[in-house]
């Protein structure tokens, strides 16, 4: 089953979403470079999907974010889709606020995604074509407990894509907002605290594929998560 595109770049590929995306799609004959900050789990995937080049960086790197993009456009071929997925978590409320660690957070989860814009635009934009997906969260739509480092993060994200759409699609460019509840993934699995809904991250890359390849703004699942966190976002403050 095609999906249309020919070469997809993909970050925080190593665990996960990242992972289980990057299978997926070199798996539909896809060529996939996969980035991370983990060298040795980008080799051992590489080594398993010969469809798979494996490219370690820092997302909060733009110098080499920038020379990413271009060294796939060299070797893969000009980039039909980016998912910008790296990310991480870390509950924090008030007993346990750290600026800090919010700013670690931001770094990775909001920063790392306007690096990665910033390194294929300039190519998009020549060639009036691309699709740009950034990875937000449920968790942006409104803050709770523990949330006060993570949610905001992908609040920032789900507004970057808000702010962007019309923009770029007047440039011939797609941008998606994926929007996962739980997932079953190494950061989902130092929470605390019951998580409703949880899916596999094999199941959440079926959807994504699915939700992108319909051009969909908006890739939100699953559908019991997304209500309840939207109806949260439409309550008055005082409820």
């Amino acid at each position: 089953m095609g999906t249309g595109w020919r070469t997809v770049w993909i970050t925080g590929a190593s665990t996960g979403i990242g992972r289980a995306l990057a299978v997926a799609l070199t798996e539909r004959g896809v060529r996939v470079a996969a980035s991370a900050r983990s060298a040795d789990k980008l080799a051992h995937l590489a080594a398993e999907y010969s469809g798979i080049a494996p490219l370690p960086l820092d997302v909060t790197d733009l110098p080499a974010m920038t020379q990413a993009a271009r060294s796939i456009e060299g070797t893969l071929g000009p980039i039909d889709l980016v998912v910008l997925n790296a990310g991480i978590g870390e509950s924090m409320h008030s007993r346990n606020f750290s600026a800090a660690k919010a700013g670690r957070l931001m770094a990775v989860n909001y920063q790392g995604v306007l690096n990665g814009i910033e390194a294929v635009l300039p190519s998009m934009l020549a060639r009036r074509a691309g699709h740009i997906a950034l990875m937000g969260s449920v968790a942006g739509y409104r803050g709770v407990p523990p949330g006060a480092a993570y949610g905001p993060t992908k609040a920032a994200v789900i507004n970057l894509g808000e702010a962007l759409r019309r923009d770029l699609a007047l440039s011939g460019i797609t941008i998606s907002l994926i929007n996962p509840g739980y997932v079953e993934t190494s950061m989902s699995g130092a929470n605390k605290f019951e998580m409703p809904y949880i899916i596999s991250a094999e199941d959440a890359a079926a959807r994504i594929v699915h939700g992108l390849r319909k051009g969909k703004f908006e890739v939100a699942f699953p559908w019991q998560a997304v209500a309840l966190t939207k109806l949260g976002r439409a309550m008055p403050n005082w409820l």
